[in-house]
């Protein structure tokens, strides 16, 4: 019996948001592979990879020792590589986001790309509703790429390209001379657990939370 052909999702450790819908959609995935999730690119060698929410720059070794080194990056690439795209769209006011199926390169987000499609918001989504969206079009795009391999195409990157830097916990302050409107995408943006939205006033630093009613 032909042993089936193994397919990896590496994970960030210190990112890992998204492992719970990757679990909840592997169950669609072609039955043809072995799906394997784990944090350590030192086992990988020689395998088609997915590359989920990595917050960290590949090593140019671990991409070459790859048959396929797969991203899927939210944004209209060549724009807005780098570190939370949707959350720097959304900061500019972004409802209709683009998401990309690409090649793993040196450069970081600058290889070639497979695949393109979008998810719209509304505008009034929190962080974990974003992240729910975001993740339903990252695995539609990693399924057509399984249902499809090996046939695809991929081209370069063309146009006008930046990069956003790393988002902190610094980046999650209000300014409490703003009014709550003005800023309610920054609002949207936090995550109550990891990087909760908060303002200063008088040498005290006050947390805040947001929740749907």
């Amino acid at each position: 019996m032909k042993l089936k052909e193994k397919i990896y999702f590496l994970l960030d450790p210190s990112n890992l948001w998204i492992e719970k819908f990757l679990k909840e959609s592997l169950k669609n995935f072609p039955k043809k592979y072995n799906y394997i999730i784990t944090k350590n690119c030192k086992i990988i060698k020689n395998s088609i990879v997915f590359v989920l929410s990595y917050t960290r720059i590949l090593n140019i070794v671990f991409i070459k020792r790859n048959r396929k080194v797969l991203i899927v990056h939210p944004s209209k690439l060549p724009r807005d590589k780098g570190f939370a795209p949707v959350q720097n769209q959304i900061l500019k006011n972004k409802k209709l986001i683009h998401i990309c199926l690409l090649e793993a390169a040196e450069k970081v987000d600058s290889g070639p790309i497979i695949y393109r499609d979008t998810f719209l918001l509304s505008g009034f989504e929190l962080s974990s509703e974003i992240r729910k969206k975001q993740a339903i079009s990252t695995f539609k795009l990693i399924s057509k790429f399984l249902k499809n391999y090996p046939k695809f195409k991929a081209y370069k990157q063309r146009g006008i390209s930046n990069f956003n830097k790393k988002r902190g916990p610094e980046d999650s302050e209000l300014n409490i001379n703003k009014s709550i409107k003005s800023q309610f995408n920054l609002l949207r943006i936090c995550d109550n657990d990891y990087y909760p939205a908060f303002f200063r006033y008088k040498k005290n630093t006050y947390v805040i939370k947001l929740f749907k009613k």
